[in-house]
């Protein structure tokens, strides 16, 4: 088991989202609980932030220069130029308890997002698509907490996280953006944790952040575990791939649920660490807000 390091002290509440803006060199990332939007450039070290109106699951690049956010009154286009947050769509205006809480982009520039219960109970959240402006549900089951997800390297795998669940599923992911039949991929152990965000490398590997677990976790394609990193902080959300040869691995996580007494023990919970992952990553996907982008930067 492999060791990660603290690269950029923050103390988050609720680290999430990480991901590697190629057109910038940077890494994007979210605190949700904080209701923020942060940027961070590894080669200068350079740290900005910008307030968000509201929580804050993710951002993603679009491809008029802009990037999209996933508030928790729904998805919004965000300008880091003015700092201003317009909503572009508002899949859950009548789930008040609900906020957005994780997405990736796939080849073709489509958005997958989902949606979760801010309490942590109820099975409210869902899985969305946003494609050229349009929102419309996957039409997979509700769960709790919706987390990653991720598509394969082939772009016919969509992988789904049910985080109370502890179960990562496998979905079909057809050209035209629908979804097939889901299927197990991996059951994470209680003793292990929850698993949280991922994301997926080169060769098809799968990564989880383990909220609880004190790790990421790398799966084969196969589902079977490949490879872990250890972390001094037990939250750890998301991993994302980046610079310049796409084979660093950055990964946020949280201080959300620890108490004083876990704190004194853990005094870079919240911070963004980075890792050997052994592996690359794949380029990066913007997503679609104008007809002609393919999706990829």
């Amino acid at each position: 088991m492999s060791e990660a390091h603290s690269v950029l002290a923050l103390g988050a509440t609720l680290g999430e989202g990480p991901v590697w803006v190629t057109r910038e060199s940077a890494l994007w990332f979210v605190d949700i609980k904080a209701r923020s939007v942060h940027r961070f450039d590894p080669t200068t070290r350079e740290h900005r932030a910008w307030a968000a109106p509201g929580q804050v699951g993710w951002v993603l690049p679009a491809d008029d220069g802009a990037f999209l956010a996933g508030l928790q009154q729904g998805v919004a286009r965000f300008d880091p130029a003015s700092g201003a947050f317009d909503l572009i769509a508002t899949p859950e205006a009548d789930r008040s308890g609900n906020r957005l809480n994780d997405a990736t982009v796939d080849a073709a520039g489509r958005v997958w997002f989902g949606s979760m219960d801010d309490g942590e109970t109820e099975a409210t959240g869902r899985l969305y698509v946003l494609e050229l402006g349009r929102v419309r549900d996957s039409g997979l089951a509700p769960v709790a907490i919706t987390n990653g997800p991720a598509v394969s390297p082939d772009g016919r795998t969509l992988y789904h996280t049910d985080t109370l669940g502890r179960t990562i599923h496998a979905v079909p992911l057809r050209a035209d953006g629908t979804l097939g039949e889901p299927r197990v991929f991996a059951q994470i152990d209680a003793a292990d944790g929850w698993p949280d965000g991922c994301t997926v490398d080169n060769e098809g590997g799968l990564w989880t952040g383990l909220w609880g677990g004190w790790r990421a976790r790398r799966y084969a394609p196969d589902g079977g575990i490949e490879r872990e990193v250890r972390f001094p902080c037990a939250n750890v959300t998301k991993i994302a791939f980046g610079g310049a040869d796409l084979r660093t691995a950055y990964a946020t996580t949280a201080r959300k649920g620890l108490d004083p007494a876990a704190l004194t023990g853990q005094p870079s919970a919240g911070d963004l660490f980075a890792f050997d992952p052994g592996v690359a990553g794949l380029p990066g996907a913007v997503a679609a807000i104008t007809s002609t982008n393919n999706g990829r930067e």
